[in-house]
């Protein structure tokens, strides 16, 4: 065996698991309303591109975030639902940032990488094109 198939082994077994951990916390975002559940599938979904066609495939042709993932593939398609509760998430996620009392650099950093996020996300169609 060659070091580039080691390589090429070793990376597919690493996106493989970075996949699964992300699968993982999108079901957890499921459970818990603070907890984004879309970007974590949407990583999965890149991560098992690289490692995994079966994976890949059970992921998109998944009941329940089968047809939104296909549709951020396709078009980058962000469901008006995903960003609203992702703006809702990173506001209470601030808010509880404020309470504790950080440095005010912390808050300065959090509050520029919170507000590049929203323009990212309402920057993103909410539904696909209508044929």
């Amino acid at each position: 065996m060659n070091i580039k198939n080691v390589f090429i082994y070793y990376k597919n077994i690493g996106f493989k698991l970075l996949g699964l951990l992300c699968v993982l916390l999108g079901i957890i975002g499921v459970i818990l309303p603070v907890m984004p559940t879309t970007p974590f599938l949407i990583l999965a979904l890149a991560c098992f591109a690289r490692s995994s066609s079966a994976l890949e495939s059970w992921l998109l042709n998944h009941p329940r975030f089968g047809t939104t993932l296909q549709h951020w593939r396709v078009h980058q398609v962000i469901p008006v639902k995903a960003k609203y509760a992702a703006g809702i998430g990173m506001l209470v996620g601030f808010i509880f940032l404020l309470y504790s009392s950080p440095p005010s650099w912390v808050i300065a950093l959090v509050a520029v990488v919170e507000v590049l996020v929203l323009t990212y996300l309402i920057s993103k169609p909410s539904a696909p094109p209508k044929k």
